[in-house]
Parts: C-alpha cells; structure tokens; sequence
C-alpha cells in the first residue's frame, strides 16, 4: 500500500511538473514574442500585437521599466528579456524541485 502511494504521489508530482514547465515556457514565448514583434515594427493598433502587448505586460515581473534607454526597441528588449530569463530560470529551478520530492 505504502508502495502504491509512493508512486502515486511521484506520478502526480511528475504531471505537476510537466504542467509548470509548459506554462512557464508558454509564459516566456510570450514575452519573446512580444520583443520580435517590438524589434519588427509591428503595427501597434493590430488585435494580435495588442494582444501579445497586454499579456507580455501582465508576465514582465515588474520589470517594465527596470531599464530606460533612449531607443525604446533597447528599452523593451532589456526589460522584457530579462523577465523572460527570469521566468525560464525560475521555471526550472520549481520543476528540478518538484521532480526531486
């Protein structure tokens, strides 16, 4: 029985993993996405843009403003890469833990 609860309890932890992985990664193709399409000059009015804009801001951790060239392009590349480093760093240290427990 203990056995049976054991495995149970490593399986589940192994799903939560794989789920905070991909979440995480979806979370930093987010903000990848949102300094392509800053640095390609996307139309700014466009649904898909404004879209990838909003939930890039709801992601970058703060960091919006961390950094504040002159050039706005710099200024959203520095900020939003370095929440999108932070999310994939912090998205495998949470995965390396659970899938030691």
């Amino acid at each position: 029985m203990a056995a049976t609860v054991g495995t149970t309890l490593r399986q589940g932890l192994g799903i939560i993993a794989t789920i905070v992985r991909v979440v995480g990664l979806v979370i930093v193709g987010v903000l990848v996405a949102h300094i392509v399409l800053t640095l390609l000059d996307a139309n700014p009015a466009n649904f898909l843009t404004e879209f990838v804009a909003g939930w890039a801001a709801q992601f970058n951790l703060g960091l919006g403003d961390l950094f504040t060239p002159e050039q706005p392009k710099l200024a959203v590349t520095l900020n939003y890469g370095v929440a999108a480093v932070l999310w994939l760093v912090l998205t495998t240290v949470v995965v390396r833990l659970l899938r030691r427990v």
